[in-house]
C-alpha cells in the first residue's frame, strides 16, 4: 500500500531564457494555493494527500502542469477554480477531470 492515497506534483520550473515554462504561469502561486487547500480540508499526511513541487516536468509547452500518482493523470488548470475542481472531483471522489487532462 501507498504512503499516500494522492501524491501531487507541480511542476515550478522557471526557464531562463524567456520560454514558456510552468512558473511563469504562476504555478508555485497554485501549487501553494492547492497545498493550503488540502490542509484547510484535513486533506493531508499518510493516506491521505501530499502536494509537492516538481522540477522540469517537460511538458512545458502544455503548462502549467501537474500529475497525479498513483494513476499517473496529468492535468493543465489556470486558477484557484481548476485546483478546486481537481481537488474535489479527483483527490476527494476519485474522478479524474477530463476537461482539465493532457
Amino acid at each position: 500500500m501507498s504512503y499516500y492515497k494522492y501524491h501531487v506534483f507541480f511542476c515550478t520550473n522557471q526557464r531562463e531564457s524567456g520560454v514558456q515554462c510552468c512558473e511563469s504561469c504562476g504555478a508555485s502561486k497554485l501549487r501553494a494555493y492547492a497545498k493550503k487547500r488540502i490542509k484547510d480540508l484535513e486533506l493531508n499526511g499518510q493516506g491521505s494527500v501530499r502536494i509537492n513541487t516538481a522540477g522540469c516536468l517537460d511538458r512545458c509547452s502544455e503548462g502549467p502542469v501537474m500529475v497525479v500518482y498513483p494513476e499517473d493523470t496529468w492535468y493543465t488548470y489556470v486558477d484557484e477554480e481548476d485546483i478546486d475542481e481537481i481537488i474535489e472531483e479527483h483527490l476527494i471522489h476519485g474522478r479524474p477531470v477530463e476537461r482539465l487532462k493532457i
